[in-house]
């Protein structure tokens, strides 16, 4: 009974650190924007390096492998033509893994991109006849990428010419987008895979969480904001020895997870854009502050002090004790200091349960606090995935990593009204949007297909 308590702590700590962390911006307000779906007032008007949603997870249908997966782009609707939702050429777009517990990235897989536009002074159309293929010439505007992979013994070219999979236009234009898919899907040295293109909005929630928390009564629940709208993808599929420290997965399972856009001014790059765990920066950082928070690198983190009281004395849970009364846990929140910034171990504090710190990697330094997803490799696909992750006794799910069917807005919730100290879930207190839309796939990269419907139909 112990342990299931504290399992369910862990995932509601993870959750309610992940709000609070995004106070790390009070730091900085001088340069960079914000990430996430429009959350801070400069992305917003930047959507093409707008990082919205990361994933990380072992491969359900090959369990020796990890996938990692960003999403870019928020609220596309799939009718917005006629130049629809390229990637940015300004931009390098970046999936960061840190493995020996310092907080800097020991890999980074980084895409450009390039445009081929053949439209010229001729026509406005993206395609000026059906698209059967990535090569067709019917499809005029067509994205390429390069991607690389960082570490400090060098940079290596993994694919030099890959095409992006187009924007679904509709099914006059791509009568066969499942194919357009398949070819857009390229191997890697080593036995990998990488995809870049649309996607279906896998982040299933209901977003009037704004208007006074669902409401003020929670009569503003069930309707899932982002259903029908499209995103871009980033994926890689690696062999999870390719991303653990010394490439030996048993002494090493446990990998943080960030990601990132990086926009030239001119005179070089500057980060734009930061993605860790869901949901940081668009619920917890102050209007004022949410611009400064992506252009701080995760190994700042635990110099920030306004962040580490953000973390112990969370606000959150201070605004659903006024709004709904449920009585806000006291502080400080030693609990939240270890699932969001350490990690979750028996050392670490007052989580008995080892399963992601990076203290648990034989053969890593010190560990230096910092907000990352973090995902320990070694624990094995769960044939039934629980929405509810690490909270309904499935290790695999979030915060331990975070799948595309992990419903961590109702984490979140629950951990924010207490479920993280007391092992108790309040009941009635969701969004009550529990899974996608569409159907996950079952093969990389699993998330949906894009939508080529209006979302606004009469």
């Amino acid at each position: 009974m112990e342990l299931r308590i504290n399992r369910r702590a862990l995932v509601g700590l993870g959750v309610a650190v992940a709000l609070t962390a995004s106070s790390f911006a009070l730091l900085r307000t001088d340069s960079g924007s914000a990430s996430s779906h429009r959350e801070a007032p400069m992305i917003a008007g930047d959507p093409l390096y707008d990082n919205t949603d990361v994933y990380a997870f072992v491969s359900p249908d090959k369990a020796d492998t990890v996938t990692l997966l960003a999403n870019w782009i928020p609220f596309q609707e799939p009718n917005g033509g006629p130049n629809f939702y390229p990637f940015g050429t300004k931009g390098r777009y970046n999936i960061k893994i840190d493995n020996d517990g310092d907080a800097k990235a020991d890999i980074t897989y980084q895409w450009t991109f390039r445009n081929e536009d053949k439209r010229g002074n001729t026509t406005f159309l993206y395609n000026n006849g059906p698209v059967t293929s990535l090569d067709d010439a019917n499809l005029l505007f067509r994205q390429r990428y390069t991607l690389k992979k960082i570490t400090e013994s060098g940079t290596k070219t993994l694919v030099s010419d890959g095409i992006v999979a187009p924007s679904n236009v509709g099914p006059a234009s791509m009568p066969d987008y499942g194919t357009l898919r398949s070819q857009s899907i390229k191997g890697l040295p080593g036995g990998g895979k990488t995809f870049a293109g649309q996607a279906d909005e896998a982040f299933f929630l209901d977003l009037r969480v704004f208007d006074l928390l669902y409401g003020g009564n929670l009569s503003e629940v069930g309707q899932d904001t982002t259903k029908g709208y499209n995103v871009n993808t980033l994926a890689v599929q690696v062999p999870a020895s390719e991303l653990a420290l010394k490439g030996d997965v048993k002494r090493n399972p446990v990998i943080g997870i960030c990601s990132t856009t990086d926009k030239s001014n001119g005179n070089g790059f500057v980060q734009v854009s930061r993605l860790c765990n869901p949901l940081v920066n668009e619920v917890v950082s102050p209007a004022g502050l949410k611009d400064a928070y992506n252009a701080l690198s995760p190994e700042k983190d635990a110099d920030v002090a306004p962040l580490v009281k953000r973390v112990t004395e969370p606000e959150v849970p201070k605004l659903l004790e006024a709004i709904y009364g449920i009585k806000a846990p006291a502080t400080p929140r030693a609990d939240l200091v270890e699932i969001f910034l350490t990690g979750i171990a028996k050392g670490n504090g007052p989580i008995k349960a080892d399963l992601n710190s990076q203290t648990l990697n034989k053969d890593a330094g010190k560990l230096r606090p910092a907000e990352m997803l973090r995902l320990n490799m070694s624990i094995p696909p769960t044939k039934d995935p629980n929405r509810l992750g690490v909270l309904a006794g499935d290790l695999q799910g979030f915060p331990n990593g975070r799948r595309l069917s992990d419903d961590v807005v109702d984490i979140e919730l629950q951990a924010l009204a207490g479920a993280a100290v007391s092992g108790k879930l309040t009941p009635g207190l969701t969004d009550k949007v529990d899974k996608n839309d569409k159907p996950f796939g079952q093969t990389f990269p699993y998330i949906p297909l894009p939508s080529n419907v209006a979302v606004n139909q009469r």
